[in-house]
């Protein structure tokens, strides 16, 4: 369900850092895709093409979490909401990690992606007390 966005998350320092890992997402995978969509010389693509996608559709599901835990009114629906969170934070790390081991040139920017989500994670636990 959508709702409109209250003024008062763009300064929640969360929802800040969940906006920054979205455009850090999108750049990495940009450049890490430029790298991966070349078939390799038996005619397969590289399977780590996909976890490029994937760290986006993460990372662009983070700030939405963070808007409905907010404007929920029920504490069961708002948990839910925050375990979404947690889980889709914990699969973009492991995301990252897979793409490190891919053969890009890219890969030595994911290293920065998982410092932000780190960073993230320390926000989120703060933000969770508040709720």
């Amino acid at each position: 369900m959508l709702y409109p966005i209250p003024s008062h998350l763009s300064d929640l320092p969360i929802y800040k850092k969940a906006m920054e890992i979205i455009i850090l997402s999108r750049s990495i995978s940009t450049y890490l895709n430029q790298d991966l969509s070349y078939l390799k010389p038996d005619g397969s693509e590289d399977a780590h093409i996909y976890f490029s996608g994937d760290i986006i559709q993460q990372s662009t599901s983070l700030a939405p979490e963070i808007v409905n835990a907010e404007i929920e009114r029920h504490t069961d629906k708002k948990y839910k909401h925050i375990a979404s969170l947690e889980r889709l934070t914990t699969m973009l790390y492991k995301n990252c990690k897979r793409l490190e081991q891919s053969h890009s040139n890219g890969r030595e920017y994911l290293p920065i992606l998982r410092r932000e989500l780190r960073k993230f994670r320390r926000l989120q636990h703060t933000w969770m007390m508040t709720l």
